[in-house]
Formats: C-alpha cells, structure tokens, sequence
C-alpha cells in the first residue's frame, strides 16, 4: 500500500504544535475569533497551509445544527443584472464562511416549489427568494412547511410577509420623470408596463405619480412583458401622432436599448431628437451608443444586505421577522439624454 494511502490526516494539534501555540488557541483561529493576536493568528494560519490541514466543517456544522448553507432562488441566472446581486450575496457569505447553492425558477411557480424542496433536501440554513412570476398562497403553504429562514429579494409576495430587501423603484422612476422635466421635455412615455410582479407595479405608481405631480399626460403608456419586450406597434403608432412623446423611461436597460435601436431605425437620433432612460445600470448601458442614462437599482447592495439580514435570521431564529430594507436608487445621466455623464 503507498504511503498517500497510509497517512494519518493532519489534525489540529498537529497544527497547534506547529504553529507553537495550544490546541484551544489553533480552535480560536478557525473560528475567527478576535481574542486572538494577528501575529499568533498569522503563525496558525501558516501552519494549516504547510501541513495541508483540511477544516471538517461537516463535524462542526453538525455541533452547532447548521449546515453553512444557504439557497438563493432566482428566475434568470443568465442575467448580468442577477450576476450582481449573486456577487453581493456571495460576498457576505464569504466572510461568514458561508456557501451559496444557486437555483433557477425560470419564473416558473412550480419548479420554484421544486428547486426549494431540493434545497431543502440539502439541508441549507434558509433561503434567499425573488419569487417567480405567479407565486402565491402555495409557495406560503410549502415555506410555513418546510420551516425554513427565507428572504425576499427585489420582488416581494405580501401574503408570504417576512423579510424583504428591494430597491426602490418608485423613487427612481420619479427621479427619472424629475430630470427629463427638469430639461424640458414634457411628453414622456413610459415603456415596458407591465403588472406581473411587485417590481413591476411599483414602476408602473412611480411613474402615475410623477406625471401627476409635474401635470403631464399620464396616459403615455406602451405594455410589456415578459423576457424584456415591450408593444413596438404601439410605441411606433405614438410617435406618428400629432404631440408624440420626445423622451422614454423604460422598464429596463435591456428595453431602453432595444428603444433607441427602434428610434434610429425610425430616423430619430436618440440623445438629440429623443431622450431615453433605462433602469438597473447594467454592464451594457454605459457602453452603447449614444451613453444610456439609467437608473442604478443597486442589485450588488441588495444581495450584499439580504445576505446579512439571512444570516441574521438564522443566528437568532427567536427574533421576529418582517424587516424590509429598501435600497435608494441614483440616476446615472449619460449621452441618450442629450447630456454629459454625471449621477444624481
């Protein structure tokens, strides 16, 4: 038999006696604990790595009743703008030693039932949701079963109540409606309505709102839907009318980029003869042309706060749930507004 096969693994006392310190100090370090001084820290550390010390985080999981992992359950992992929020929540994870198991809904209710179930099934320690398309009083029935910590994120479902964590996406349509005003423009569409989701709704009231309170047409609306396509028909029929709108706020990047497509198509130079703004800020927007202004919602700080609140929860199961934490949105204002870059 060779040796690789024979050898004791490497324990901790073997570390400790490395490292010149106690069996409970080398304990300390591998739970971060900060009684211990950074150079005695350095020293242990160093000796885990020259030994090849492997941490059994399955026997200590099982000590404390937990398994160091969390679901996060979300409806387009294709996305860049859901990419963000994944690299928020992997970072807190990261610092708790935390690990994150990904699950796609594909906003399907049903198989978002399913992929809980299997994350159930691996014993994480509580969910983060974005709630598919559709979810209702069956998916508050299945998490009451299953008796497991979740967090809503960027959508929320009021019959599940608990947690939320979301970006404000009122605010930042009124921020957007605020800026076209504000440089003179006063037919203003809204494109990509859409009353699908909590997201989408409260889009759909920021703008009502911010055309009531400036005293514009509250009736410059093109439908969405779905996989980010709007009603072109209906945007094309809008501008041939006789007071056609001369600026956009769009559902979100991926729309307002498939606008400005459709303006040139059309002759009209978006930035000089027709101002549009998207939403979410992704890694697109500041590349096209001309600039798209945006509005940032922020998704990295969502994760990064769901995450925390998560792992809050799961610490202190005895606390009382129900926090929401709403993350204030900026406008990126760049060249498809006719302006130089700049955030508000």
């Amino acid at each position: 038999m060779s040796e690789c096969n024979t050898r004791r693994p490497v324990s901790l006392l073997d570390v400790a006696k490395a490292a010149g310190v106690s069996r409970a100090t080398a304990s300390l370090v591998l739970r971060q604990s900060p009684l211990v001084a950074d150079k005695t820290r350095l020293r242990v550390v160093e000796a885990m790595q020259s030994l090849g010390y492997i941490y059994n985080r399955g026997a200590a999981n099982l000590r404390r009743n937990r398994t160091g992992t969390i679901g996060l359950v979300l409806n387009n992992i294709g996305s860049p703008f859901y990419s963000a929020l994944m690299a928020g929540v992997d970072e807190v994870n990261e610092d708790g030693s935390v690990v994150t198991l990904v699950a796609n809904s594909v906003d399907s209710p049903d198989r978002q039932i399913r992929q809980i179930r299997r994350l159930r099934e691996h014993n994480v320690d509580g969910i983060i949701l974005c709630p598919a398309i559709g979810s209702d009083e069956t998916l508050a029935v299945e998490l009451a079963r299953l008796d497991l910590p979740c967090v809503q994120a960027l959508r929320h479902v009021e019959l599940l109540g608990g947690d939320y964590v979301g970006a404000d996406y009122r605010s930042g349509i009124e921020k957007a409606v605020r800026h076209l005003v504000g440089s003179g423009h006063r037919r203003i569409v809204f494109v990509g309505a859409m009353a699908l989701h909590s997201a989408a709704r409260e889009r759909n009231e920021g703008f009502r709102h911010a055309t009531g309170l400036h005293g514009l047409e509250g009736g410059l609306v093109v439908a969405g839907g779905p996989d980010n396509v709007y009603d072109v028909a209906a945007f094309d029929r809008l501008l041939k009318t006789r007071n056609s709108p001369d600026a956009a706020v769009c559902y979100n990047d991926v729309i307002a980029l498939n606008v400005m497509n459709r303006l040139r198509s059309l002759g009209r130079q978006p930035g000089r003869d027709f101002a549009v703004i998207g939403m979410d800020n992704l890694p697109q927007a500041a590349g096209a042309f001309p600039a798209l202004t945006t509005i940032d919602t922020r998704p990295h700080e969502v994760g990064r706060k769901a995450a925390a609140l998560l792992q809050k929860r799961i610490a202190q199961p005895g606390l009382a749930n129900g926090e929401h934490i709403i993350v204030p949105p900026s406008l990126i204002v760049r060249q498809s507004c006719g302006e130089t870059s700049a955030a508000a």
